[in-house]
């Protein structure tokens, strides 16, 4: 694996060379547009881990901290806008040259900045589904019914946390009020793949069908510690394909570089805006 310095360009070298890359992005292409990441320069937690699909499904007291720190978290999280680096892969895939875009982060700031191919590996943030009768309901929207059944919530703040959570401690969530799906009584959840639940078996087998025509990968902003990201990395590498990875720190697949630039994602890819 060659880890180069920026000033000897060895990414764009790397993208000119390829003409169907396949695009991987995790958290900290976003970080830059005020959205927090989970993970330090070693790949270790920052925090508490987010919250578990098993739990939020039983527990009610989990769905009630859940939505009561995302009442508080989605005000920023839902103002969040594309970066120069959403910007810069939007126009390598102009340019002809992106095979797929598969992304980690569910803020939709790819599509954002332009971005049309664009897999949503673990779902979209916008969107709230009912996991009774399936129906999606837009989170802007849900944001409102949320505020009018918590009215007394609205007053507090707190720090961002990640995809749309608030650092909201020493709270008593009994309190507050989670409504149902308005068709069928049913629990609603954001319509993201939470921890330890599957990402959809069609949404992985197209991304792969997209990384089988690719001539190469490029990752940005992945520390790849998630098996869900990893995998198309394993995938690639089974190919003999290039790898290339921007991130600042430690990936799980260090040892499956092509290329690393250890810089932040927008720097790194500032030669193409």
């Amino acid at each position: 694996m060659t880890n180069a310095p920026l000033a000897n360009h060895p990414l764009q070298d790397f993208v000119d060379r390829h003409e169907r890359l396949f695009v991987l992005t995790g958290a900290g292409c976003s970080t830059n547009s005020g959205i927090p990441d989970y993970r330090d320069s070693h790949g270790n937690w920052k925090r508490t881990q987010p919250v578990n699909f098993q739990a939020f499904m039983s527990e009610e007291h989990t769905r009630q901290r859940y939505w009561a720190r995302s009442l508080i978290g989605w005000r920023r999280f839902g103002q969040a806008r594309p970066n120069d680096a959403h910007h810069a892969l939007a126009r390598i895939e102009a340019n002809g040259r992106c095979e797929m875009l598969l992304t980690q982060n569910v803020d939709r700031l790819h599509q954002s900045a332009g971005h049309r191919q664009v897999i949503d590996l673990h779902g979209r943030l916008d969107l709230v589904r009912c996991m009774g009768c399936g129906r999606k309901t837009p989170r802007n929207e849900f944001q409102e019914t949320l505020g009018s059944a918590n009215a007394e919530w609205l007053t507090l703040d707190a720090a961002d946390a990640p995809d749309g959570d608030a650092d909201l401690e020493h709270a008593d969530f009994s309190s507050f009020n989670v409504p149902a799906c308005e068709s069928c009584g049913g629990i609603l959840k954001p319509d993201v793949v939470f921890f330890g639940e599957n990402v959809p078996r069609d949404i992985v087998a197209t991304a792969q069908d997209h990384l089988a025509q690719a001539d190469a990968m490029l990752i940005v902003g992945s520390s790849l510690m998630v098996y869900s990201g990893f995998r198309f990395v394993q995938a690639a590498a089974q190919r003999q394909i290039p790898i290339a990875a921007v991130n600042l720190g430690r990936t799980r697949a260090d040892d499956l570089l092509t290329l690393k630039v250890e810089e932040r994602c927008e720097a790194a890819l500032a030669f193409l805006l």
